[in-house]
């Protein structure tokens, strides 16, 4: 094939982010049919995508110039750049060789990590320090020669051109034209021509590529508007001038630059010169430091044979075979250190008391991984295989993922970052991408397409990953159909197709920690992430193909609830639990999942599981493991049959006798990959390695492999003793399979944490409850959920108090008391501060608590948010008389400490806090209304807790309802349906056409959906639709990414609809024994009779004098819910409040 002249040298893919719209493999190959035989990658500020490139680029046999356009500063990089300096260049590098393929990463880091302001920058004394093995060029417009050309500072154009070449070397640094149609590139240009001629500098002429064809120019244009939240329409927003942005021809540049040959030529020769080779397939796996006079293998046994012992105390000879067998395994594939470097993490944890989970994947299977506690689940007893998770006759990196308290992660990265070195740990890079759903939402609205069309359009598209359009655009979809009848969809979908997939921003990934055995930016270019840590730029498959050890280190909220509740339990109870050993046999555990009361159990809350669990009725550990396998799609569909075999209404049938030991506790059904494995190796003879292979072919069904696997299957099967037609039978059985089949070590892990959570939340509900709440704090709609399954448990949650009351929730009295951190506007050192003092004594009211608490962190929002939500009710005075006091009691407060300051000997007398201290009385302000007293704990707590608005009518408006708003999530897009709830909040906006609708916040006790009301409906119900107004909706659910929302089409008022021609014809009797009589005690139940102001008369019985006195309903009134019989019985005792 002909050597074309030119070669693309300044080319952005799609990792430059939102700017390039050049897909990496459609790139590839237009430069493959294009003639090219070499590329450029030359990314804004990042590598993010190099070795992709590099590997698309050898497949077509093309050479891979890896290179980057980076962000350079005139100032020095680590310092906040002042406004003269803070206008950033861009200068394009490109590596001719490893040295330079190295000092390129170090660059790219260095401008990440020390250069980061809004971009990652670079100075000049790191170009200088990192130059070797670099060609630079003056680049584009925005590079800092090309600028000081457009501002006619000629003078220093010259310097800085003889400043670069100093910089990288003569020949190493090129003079770079452009030619786009844009008036500003001729005038650089021109001067860069008289550069080149009287400095000797050579010329390189570039397309400075951002994508693939012409056409493509709108699709770049969109992706501008993405990432600055523009529309296309807008005049005064950032664009391209022109639409030559695209893959020339070699001829196309060389008609272009006809009058510079050299420019053109120049760009093959700097081609033959960069020669760059990313060793890929290669292990670059850390050395754990050894004991002296130990080998890694030989430490990595002591330990085994040691801990060993403590899992089986004298080993039986089936734990000696499997322990021999799978140590020999791992030393002669060279990963005892990577077992080492993970159990020395886990050991640190443990002895810092950090909660680390039984084990997750694959690496339940190791008895290895089981007896250095790295796993908690045996993996003979539970028949779990290790060639599942490291196989001898396919190499690869083995994988073990370790689960931590959430809270506390952090502290073992940390740790593993301090014990190897932070310039060999880091976290890994993931990038999300333009999934079709969203991809139609970004799309449509820079389109400034109607957004109802574009809702429509996107909820076609099913929600969950691995979705693409493709499967949705079928002939004869829906979606098909909608975009066919409409061309603006039409032009929608063509760019959400040429967008689809493409990587939208850059994040961390969820628990992938890396480390090498030298300096990470040796093998990957490195930026910052959270907490200090490093983050890798390139993502994990990279890094796996390099070589490096990839660790998963995931923070689960689980393990923290776990941990909390056992910890509590044996403070509180001197109870203490331990699960190691366990027979996973306990009834209370089985008889609630039996009953689906799985709310905030491990991997079974959602209410498809808790039907699964109702119907299938889980008796033993076995169940546990089979459900979190089946309960995804696919599997699915066995469950029924499942269920009924295991209650005896369906005959097991096993498809040959000789499968029943291995299929025996699934009921004939292949549930796991592992069984898939046992099957190979007993019908057909195959090694475990060799039948994990086959595993592997099923799950990924790799067509090619397992067509060549059909014969050598069903020869082993001939030559184990079956006939042929057997083999073929079992291997088509097999195929079948590979649409369910799921990771039994995986699940048998997790079915250990759902156990667990089950297991406490059946017999300890206080404890765990209080934990579970504890790590919700904040998610409102989560408190809601676990404090409504309180009260079906019958477990009481209390309002906060600043006598009782953690910073988390904690067990007071037989319930659970709210933790003062979950009240809005009180922060950890105000918490510190009140349970600091109350230690030392209780406080009287309001003035002694402002008296001994520091008043910089308790200030007046802090106080007034405790008074308001009912944390001080325990304090004299209600709610209103304490806000109405709140200012005089600071005053008196900070009056007080400035006189302890002033006078340190009163710190020596008797008692320092009564100096001074006199008794204030309320009088005269009226107690807030229930619904006041409600509004104020939802607005500080973020949901109502003594009570609800609901409360009077919740039984008549469940007769009413076919969900609650909660369950609406399970119900499909459009379907009907009636739902009731508390407006909390309602937003009004103008349509297009001017016309008014409105958003409504709706809540019941389990949560919050978005009530929409178009403009039909709002004129019609606009009377209805009002904060605090508690109606009954009947409408359509619309299933929305974003949060459920219903479409209203009739709305009720449920007080006038539930209590129309009725008459309240209740009374409330209230009995006072003769221990009660005394003033403090009536003056109590005055207050709640207040709080609690209502239509229904009251009648006090005092039981001493056997007499009934009625109160005057006008003044003491009361709505007698819940919560005001349970604050009356709390006062006068239980029995004392009756409705008649």
């Amino acid at each position: 094939m002909k050597q074309e002249s030119f070669v693309h040298l300044h080319v952005h893919t799609e990792y430059s982010l939102l700017d390039g719209a050049a897909r990496i493999d459609q790139l590839v190959r237009k430069a493959k049919q294009s003639g090219f035989d070499a590329l450029s990658i030359t990314d804004h500020g990042a590598m993010y995508g190099v070795v992709p490139f590099y590997k698309a680029c050898l497949r077509e046999g093309i050479r891979p110039i890896i290179g980057c356009e980076l962000y350079l500063t005139p100032g020095k990089m680590d310092e906040k750049p002042s406004p003269r300096e803070n206008r950033i260049h861009h200068l394009l590098l490109l590596a001719e060789t490893n040295e330079g393929y190295r000092n390129l990463m170090k660059l790219t880091s260095e401008a990440h990590l020390k250069g980061f302001h809004y971009k990652p920058r670079v100075d000049k004394t790191l170009l200088r320090r990192y130059s070797k093995g670099l060609i630079a060029t003056s680049t584009c417009l925005a590079g800092e020669i090309p600028q000081a050309i457009l501002q006619d500072q000629i003078s220093k154009a010259r310097k800085l051109v003889e400043e670069y070449q100093e910089i990288f070397g003569k020949g190493n640094f090129f003079l770079e034209i452009q030619d786009h149609g844009m008036p500003e590139q001729q005038k650089v240009n021109r001067q860069l021509i008289r550069f080149s001629h009287e400095l000797d500098i050579p010329l390189v002429a570039t397309n400075d590529l951002h994508y693939v064809e012409q056409k493509d120019a709108r699709v770049h244009d969109c992706l501008l508007c993405i990432g600055t939240n523009r529309r296309l329409a807008e005049k005064d927003r950032w664009r391209f001038p022109t639409d030559q942005f695209y893959l020339k021809s070699a001829s196309e540049m060389e008609s272009l630059f006809a009058h510079l040959p050299e420019a053109v030529a120049n760009t093959r020769r700097i081609a033959n010169r960069c020669q760059v080779d990313i060793p890929l397939g290669g292990r670059l796996l850390p050395r754990f430091p050894v004991p002296k006079g130990e080998t890694a293998a030989s430490y990595l046994e002591k330990l085994c044979r040691q801990g060993a012992e403590k899992r089986y105390g004298d080993p039986p000879q089936v734990v000696e075979d499997r322990l021999q067998y799978e140590l020999s395994v791992i030393h002669e594939m060279g990963f005892s250190d990577y077992f080492l470097i993970v159990w020395d993490f886990i050991r640190y944890a443990r002895e810092k008391n950090i909660a680390t989970g039984p084990g997750r994947g694959s690496a339940a299977g190791s008895l290895v991984a089981y007896v250095l506690f790295i796993t908690d689940i045996d993996p003979i007893r539970y028949k779990l295989l290790f060639e599942r998770f490291l196989n001898p006759e396919r190499v690869s990196l083995p994988d073990i993922d370790v689960d931590f308290n959430y809270e506390r992660r952090d502290e073992v990265i940390r740790y593993v970052t301090q014990k190897y070195g932070l310039d060999r740990v880091a976290q890994i890079i993931t990038f999300g991408t333009m999934a079709p759903r969203a991809a139609v939402r970004d799309v449509g609205r820079v389109m400034g397409l109607p957004y109802t069309d574009v809702d429509r359009t996107a909820k076609l598209i099913p929600q969950g990953p691995g979705i693409t359009l493709k499967q949705v655009m079928q002939p004869g979809s829906e979606l098909h159909r909608w975009t066919q009848e409409h061309p603006h969809i039409q032009q929608l979908m063509e760019t959400v197709a040429q967008v689809e997939g493409m990587p939208r921003h850059a994040s961390t990934h969820a628990a992938g920690v890396v480390i090498s055995q030298g300096d990470l930016t040796d093998y990957v270019p490195l930026e910052q992430g959270n907490d200090g840590i490093r983050l890798t730029q390139y993502p994990m498959e990279v890094l796996e193909e390099i070589g490096l050890l990839k660790a998963d280190l995931l923070a689960l909220r689980n393990l923290t609830v776990i941990e909390q509740t056992i910890t509590n339990l044996e403070k509180s109870e001197g109870i203490k639990l331990d699960f190691n050993g366990s027979n996973y046999d306990d009834p209370a555990t089985y008889a609630l999942l039996a009953k689906g009361e799985t709310s905030g159990v491990f991997q079974m809350e959602s209410p498809g599981m808790r039907k699964v669990l109702r119907e299938l009725k889980p008796t033993h550990f076995e169940d546990i493991i089979a459900v979190l396998a089946l309960y995804r799609p696919g599997p699915m569909e066995q469950i029924p049959r499942f269920i009924r075999a295991k209650h005896g209404q369906e005959k097991v049938s096993y498809p040959h006798p000789d499968l029943e030991s291995i299929l025996k506790d699934t009921y004939g059904i292949i549930v796991y990959q592992e069984q898939i494995m046992q099957i190979a190796n007993r019908m057909a003879g195959f090694s475990m390695g060799q039948a994990d292979i086959l595993r592997r072919a099923v799950s990924k069904k790799n067509r090619d492999v397992l067509d060549n696997q059909r014969s050598t299957f069903v020869s082993g099967c001939i030559q184990q003793g079956y006939d042929e037609q057997t083999g073929h039978n079992l291997y088509d059985l097999i195929l079948r399979f590979a649409d369910y089949g799921f990771n039994r070590s995986h699940s048998a892990a997790y079915a250990v944490l759902a156990y667990q959570t089950a297991y406490l939340k059946a017999n300890w509900p206080l404890y765990y409850m209080s934990a579970l709440l504890t790590t919700v704090i904040g998610n409102h709609g989560k408190m809601a959920e676990y404090i409504e399954d309180c009260r079906r448990l019958g477990v009481s949650v209390l309002l906060p108090d600043i006598h009782e009351s953690e910073a988390a929730f904690s067990v007071k009295n037989k319930g659970i008391r709210m933790g003062l951190t979950a009240v809005k506007n009180v922060g950890t050192h105000a918490i510190e501060s009140i349970i600091q003092e109350r230690k030392q004594q209780p406080f009287r009211d309001l003035f002694d608590f402002c008296r001994r608490v520091d008043l910089r962190t308790c200030n007046r929002r802090v106080i007034e948010s405790l008074i308001q939500c009912g944390a001080m009710d325990s304090l004299p005075g209600h709610r209103a008389e304490n806000l109405a006091k709140l200012d005089e009691a600071m005053e008196q407060g900070g009056d007080f400490r400035r006189r302890q300051s002033r006078d340190q000997l009163q710190l020596f007398e008797e008692d320092s806090v009564d100096s001074g201290y006199t008794r204030f009385s309320y009088q005269g302000i009226q107690p807030f209304s229930r619904q006041e007293l409600l509004n104020l704990e939802r607005d500080l707590l973020g949901l109502y807790l003594s009570g609800h608005p609901l409360d009077s009518d919740w039984e008549k408006i469940q007769s009413r309802i076919t969900h609650t708003l909660a369950q609406l999530k399970e119900c499909q897009d459009e379907e009907r349906v009636t739902v009731a709830g508390l407006i909390r909040e309602v937003k009004g906006i103008s349509t297009k056409r001017g016309e008014a609708m409105a958003f409504a916040t709706l809540e019941d006790y389990s949560g919050q959906v978005e009530l929409v009301a178009f403009p039909g409906i709002l004129s019609k119900y606009r009377s209805l639709l009002q904060r605090d107004q508690t109606i009954l909706v009947s409408g359509k659910v619309n299933q929305h990414e974003k949060g459920v929302k219903v479409l209203g089409d009739k709305i009720e008022d449920t007080k006038r609809l539930f209590n129309k021609n009725q008459r309240n014809d209740k009374k409330v009797y209230i009995r006072i024994a003769s221990r009660y009589e005394g003033s403090d005690v009536l003056q109590a139940l005055k207050q709640v009779l207040q709080v609690h102001r209502g239509p229904v008369p009251v009648h006090l019985y005092y039981e001493g004098r056997r007499q009934v006195y009625a109160l005057p309903v006008e003044k003491y009134g009361i709505t007698p819910d819940k919560e005001c019989k349970r604050q009356v019985e709390d006062i006068l005792g239980t029995q004392s409040f009756r409705i008649k």
